[in-house]
């Protein structure tokens, strides 16, 4: 299969889901990241042109680690809306990289980034799917289950699926650490360690479906997006 993760920022795909796209790689699935916003505000004291291209460099690292393609974001941070624009890069992300699952935000997060990230997704997984809408790539016309990866903590979602990812975690971790940018900046700005984050909320996911560390997601219920058997890994 081919599993797009589509994120905000960069390292919001290593906290959240890096563990389950790992897990997929190494059952032989090919695995796409992207992320829509350019990550240029998430320093109090690096210029966002200059920021930009770091965190660049960073998700690109993180994203050899896994053996996976990449797209970088074109929208400024909290500059990203629901709109004609937003929708367009939604469908050529799909359209170019054909998915058999969609992995994105929840539409609960506590971001404004995430949520548009999450319904942008949404709203362009449909015209994708039409020849008749034109975009840079030729139409995907497959029907395929979106999955919304946990909020931030945890906060306000209630999983319905897990994946163990207790074998995965060292690499999760390893993809994180590639976003050394932004270590410094949320324990400034947030009063927190990106990793401590990270390994506790996926040890709060394994304590409750009985192992070390998970991941938690919900399915996208809609006409035609329902699946009625296993496709998380």
């Amino acid at each position: 299969m081919r599993i797009l993760a589509v994120a905000a920022h960069p390292d919001d795909i290593e906290i959240l889901c890096a563990g389950t796209l790992y897990k997929y790689k190494k059952q032989g699935h090919e695995i796409f990241l992207a992320h829509l916003c350019d990550g240029g505000k998430g320093h109090t004291t690096i210029p966002s042109g200059e920021l930009k291209e770091i965190r660049k460099r960073e998700a690109e690292q993180s994203a050899e680690l896994l053996g996976a393609e990449i797209f970088h974001g074109e929208f400024p941070d909290l500059e990203l809306y629901v709109n004609e624009a937003s929708i367009k890069t939604g469908v050529n992300l799909i359209r170019r990289f054909k998915p058999d699952v969609l992995i994105t935000h929840s539409l609960r997060d506590y971001q404004s980034d995430h949520r548009n990230t999450a319904q942008v997704m949404i709203d362009a997984s449909y015209p994708a799917s039409l020849p008749h809408y034109n975009c840079e790539y030729e139409a995907h016309p497959v029907s395929y289950p979106i999955f919304f990866m946990d909020c931030l903590a945890g906060i306000d979602f209630l999983p319905s699926e897990y994946v163990d990812i207790s074998d995965e975690m060292e690499l999760k971790k390893k993809m994180l650490l590639c976003h050394e940018s932004q270590r410094r900046w949320l324990q400034e700005h947030h009063v927190i360690d990106y990793i401590e984050l990270m390994k506790k909320l996926s040890a709060f996911r394994g304590m409750q479906c009985g192992v070390k560390y998970a991941e938690g997601f919900q399915m996208y219920h809609a006409w035609g997006r329902i699946y009625p058997k296993r496709i998380l890994p």
